[in-house]
């Protein structure tokens, strides 16, 4: 799908950044693609961008609107059609991340019809994929895995990327989730794909290639997690990573959503390496992650990564603060041209 860009983001009237990170992570890596944000009343998430009305955006040439927030079950609330509806009116094309489909809802459909705007369901593919095989092929692929959601997998692997490009490294971006398809321009949003084929969804996205060529893969989920491990075992087994890095929130306790206690960074390393070994005996941990954004104090952030170094003998760096060239560094040691 062909998404027309410049985007006005709408943020509805989410409870806080996380349910908008489809949208704040577009800002973060597609500035430049953004127009603004439209927010409805009581909204507690902001992309430090403008707020602009529809009428606004649509005078300043946005072409499409872009549902850029997350929910449980994905679902539309009722309270967003209004403002969906009103965007089309101006003009404005309609593409959505949620699980359910915009074309599901008649005031919308109906809408598209009347004013010929086109309606993109992000998760939604059109592709048919075969069933994971699990045979090796050749090329190098490294996957960003989780001790929860929303840890920074995407952001991670987008840094490695950019990261080991710099670097001249042979590496591209794969995107398995919505916010990532939006900010790569392909992809597949493997939690919407029907479980038998999400790691034969996965060899698809990252298929036979040049030995020196890596995929970087966006991770999905947790395995520790009891509502998405489904798919983040599927990804694991269709990618067949070669290296992965763990993704971590320090101050977590719980897993979000769910009351089940977070699992510590060496049980992750530990049943990716035992469930990745299915495809990939190979498979080895290159790095960790850490999300520091909520230790204000630099050195408090910098000494919980030196801890956690020396606990497992890896490079330890938060990609956002600090940048991912020590992880970079430590894979080009393991992997040599």
């Amino acid at each position: 799908m062909e998404i027309k860009r410049p985007y006005l983001l709408f943020l509805g009237d989410v409870k806080d950044s996380l349910a908008a990170k489809t949208g704040l992570g577009i800002v973060d890596w597609r500035r430049d693609w953004c127009l603004g944000q439209y927010r409805l009343p009581g909204c507690m998430a902001d992309a430090k961008i403008d707020d602009l009305s529809i009428a606004e955006a649509a005078e300043m040439g946005a072409k499409t609107m872009v549902i850029g927030v997350v929910n449980a079950g994905g679902v539309l609330p009722d309270h967003w059609i209004d403002s969906i509806v009103d965007a089309i009116k101006a003009g404005l094309d309609i593409a959505s991340g949620l699980h359910m489909r915009l074309g599901d809802v008649p005031a919308i459909r109906d809408a598209a019809e009347r004013h010929g705007a086109r309606l993109h369901d992000v998760r939604h593919s059109t592709m048919s994929f075969a069933t994971g095989k699990g045979t090796r092929r050749p090329g190098r692929r490294l996957l960003t895995v989780g001790t929860d959601c929303s840890v920074g997998k995407k952001y991670s692997a987008l840094a490695l990327e950019a990261e080991m490009r710099s670097r001249g490294m042979n590496a591209e971006f794969r995107a398995t989730g919505q916010t990532g398809v939006f900010i790569s321009g392909r992809g597949v949003a493997l939690d919407a794909v029907v479980a038998d084929f999400i790691s034969g969804a996965a060899e698809w996205l990252t298929p036979e290639n040049q030995p020196d060529h890596w995929d970087v893969v966006e991770g999905q989920g947790s395995l520790f997690h009891p509502s998405f491990a489904g798919v983040t075992l599927g990804l694991l087994h269709g990618a067949q990573p070669d290296a992965f890095v763990v993704c971590h929130e320090p101050t977590r306790t719980t897993m979000r959503g769910v009351g089940h206690p977070l699992p510590t960074i060496g049980q992750v390393i530990d049943l990716t390496r035992a469930c990745g070994r299915l495809t990939n005996p190979d498979i080895r941990c290159v790095g960790i992650c850490i999300n520091t954004a909520a230790l204000i104090e630099e050195d408090e952030a910098r000494a919980l990564l030196s801890e956690t170094a020396e606990e497992y003998e890896l490079p330890v760096t938060d990609p956002v603060r600090f940048g991912v060239a020590p992880i970079v560094d430590h894979l080009r040691m393991e992997f040599p041209v």
